[in-house]
């Protein structure tokens, strides 16, 4: 379910975070859906449980994630994440430098609005 590169530079919660984080946003995980247990992870994965416990903290406080205490951690409703102004904000702050960016190396209106309809196809598979 999840790789892991233990030689990246990037903290291993980091990446966990990340690829959960992903793969709620793609749909591939629904809301409501059980995550695996920090033991089971841990033993999968082969990394320390206090690493699991920090990634999903970090989901949980940026309300991808919500906990049942004694019955695991579950992907948050759409409608229950907390809405972020100042993180939209940067976000689209950072899709504006990236479109100049590719717009500086040649990328057309087509290249962007082809990327905007790909994301788009993702956010309707849910």
């Amino acid at each position: 379910m999840f790789e892991l590169d233990v030689r990246s530079r990037v903290p291993i919660y980091e990446q966990l975070f990340e690829k959960i984080k992903e793969l709620i946003i793609k749909g591939l995980l629904k809301e409501h859906e059980q995550l695996p247990s920090v033991r089971a992870l841990s033993n999968d994965l082969t990394i320390n449980p206090n690493t699991i416990q920090k990634a999903y903290r970090e989901l949980e406080n940026q309300g991808y994630i919500y906990s049942i205490p004694g019955k695991g951690s579950f992907v948050a409703p759409l409608k229950d994440r907390d809405i972020n102004k100042e993180k939209i904000e940067k976000i689209l702050e950072e899709v504006k430098k990236l479109m100049l960016e590719g717009l500086y190396l040649g990328m057309d209106r087509e290249d962007f609005i082809k990327v905007l309809e790909d994301a788009i196809k993702i956010k309707e598979v849910r």
